[in-house]
């Protein structure tokens, strides 16, 4: 039989707490706020700036797509991808137009350029000066009626239709050579989703 281990140690008082100085108290709760603050109104501050930004975005595209007829500016870079439309860089006198509706989606674009700029449009579309055909205009009556286009027929106007594969756009170009040094392009490319 063993004896019984007598306690080791005797049970230690709780410790008291200090009470708390003012001082100390009012640093505390002032950190606790300034940590709230952080907490709440950084996220706060970036949904507020972001609702405004998405706003902002909203009305733009908006008003670009109440548009009625050629808007006298560069297409966005996206359109211009999507559409497969290069406008060479230095192009002037730039109008575009977009229509979009469950079936197709049209972008029309109007600009003046060089010789060389049309040289590297008509390459950068998967055409050449060559396979443009004098007194020929491809653009439709209905997409020149939307667009409010008159085309002469005569020689000094020319054609062409770029044609991918699907889904990829078509493109129908018309170009004005009548300043053979500052051609003026008519473009309308047509996708279907």
């Amino acid at each position: 039989m063993t004896p019984p281990h007598p306690s080791s140690a005797p049970p230690r008082a709780p410790r008291e707490r200090l009470p708390e100085d003012r001082r100390h108290m009012i640093r505390r709760r002032w950190l606790t706020a300034v940590i709230i603050v952080l907490l709440v109104g950084i996220p706060a501050g970036y949904l507020v700036i972001s609702a405004g930004q998405s706003r902002d975005s909203g009305r733009d595209k908006e008003r670009e797509s109440s548009a009625a007829g050629l808007q006298d500016n560069w297409p966005s870079q996206m359109k211009r991808r999507v559409f497969e439309v290069p406008i060479p860089s230095g192009a002037r006198d730039v109008a575009y137009y977009e229509t979009s509706n469950w079936k197709t989606s049209r972008l029309y674009v109007r600009f003046t350029t060089t010789a060389a700029g049309l040289d590297t449009f008509l390459a950068e579309s998967g055409a050449a000066r060559a396979q443009l055909t004098p007194g020929r205009v491809t653009i439709g009556e209905r997409d020149r009626s939307i667009a409010a286009w008159t085309f002469p027929n005569t020689p000094a106007w020319s054609g062409t239709t770029v044609t991918r594969e699907k889904p990829r756009p078509t493109t129908d170009i018309t170009v004005d050579l009548t300043e053979p040094a500052f051609p003026r392009v008519y473009a309308v490319s047509t996708t279907s989703p």
